[in-house]
């Protein structure tokens, strides 16, 4: 039995949780979230793209067979799952049994940064997009897109799609500058994004007003919180970095580290649920279960 973590925030690791049926194999899990039931949903880089759990990795049922070319960010509220088809440049809702809602974007048709290559530092910012990461909304209902890969922006939508305003410019230092915005996540009014290349944390009002930056984050890959406000970041490894290795980091709303912990792979998708367990995506899945007391 592996324990991982440190005073209240200890875990004890389920390697490969998730059971799928017999005969199939797990592709890499881009991203993952959990629903009101607790029921957890794997997305992943093959057919079928959405897999569905309870709590106990027992598979439960898929869907989204031809439906995506590149999978990315998946995140679910109020039983409405929001997820992103980066190479598209298309961020789409969807209900939990995979009925379409709502779609943003246009299927191939990518703004003009002069980016070519996912990944790189864009030569300039543009409007929305060019191989998004993740969308995810807010109390009202506005919905907030992160246009990472061959962007460099925060874009806020109306609950309707309409385009509101973006922030950000590419850039490795300055405030409000981003490579790769990754993941983001919305508490209270303010906007947390991980800026992934920058190996940092940006804090923002909804506005687009910087508030803080942490910097005591590694290649932030993914961001959630628990229903006490606490956040879990799933880290990659620093490339040419002797002995830095893929962790999970647990923080307070102002960045502070609660615990940290190595796992296996960078977990480029993670989650925490309503007990408090985490969810890493790697090609499968590993829980974290919370131990109390």
């Amino acid at each position: 039995m592996t324990i991982v973590g440190k005073g209240k925030y200890r875990y004890t690791l389920i390697q490969d949780w998730a059971k799928l049926p017999s005969g199939e194999k797990f592709a890499m899990v881009s991203a993952m979230a959990t629903d009101s039931q607790d029921r957890v949903y794997a997305f992943q880089r093959k057919d079928p793209p959405v897999v569905i759990f309870d709590r106990d990795g027992k598979y439960l049922s898929s869907w989204g067979n031809g439906a995506f070319i590149y999978v990315h960010g998946f995140y679910i509220a109020n039983d409405i799952i929001y997820l992103t088809d980066r190479d598209s440049s298309v961020c789409m809702m969807y209900t939990l049994d995979g009925k379409p809602i709502q779609m943003l974007g246009r299927h191939g048709v990518h703004s003009d940064t002069g980016c070519e290559k996912a990944g790189d530092l864009v030569p300039r910012a543009a409007g929305p997009f060019n191989y998004p990461s993740e969308m995810v909304p807010d109390q009202s209902g506005d919905l907030f897109v992160t246009d990472g890969y061959r962007n460099a922006r925060v874009h806020r939508f109306t609950p309707e799609g309409q385009l509101k305003y973006s922030w950000g410019e590419p850039g490795k230092i300055g405030r409000g500058q981003f490579h790769l915005p990754h993941s983001l996540l919305i508490h209270q009014g303010l906007v947390y994004v991980c800026d992934r290349e920058n190996h940092r944390i940006q804090v923002f009002t909804t506005e687009g007003e910087h508030i803080s930056t942490w910097t005591d984050i590694q290649r932030p890959m993914d961001i959630s919180i628990d229903r006490d406000g606490i956040l879990y970041v799933s880290e990659g490894p620093v490339v040419g970095v002797e002995g830095s290795t893929a962790r999970v980091s647990v923080l307070d709303l102002k960045g502070k580290v609660l615990a940290r912990f190595s796992c296996r792979a960078s977990g480029h998708g993670s989650w925490v649920d309503s007990y408090g367990d985490i969810y890493v995506g790697v090609t499968g899945v590993d829980k974290y279960v919370r131990r109390r007391g």
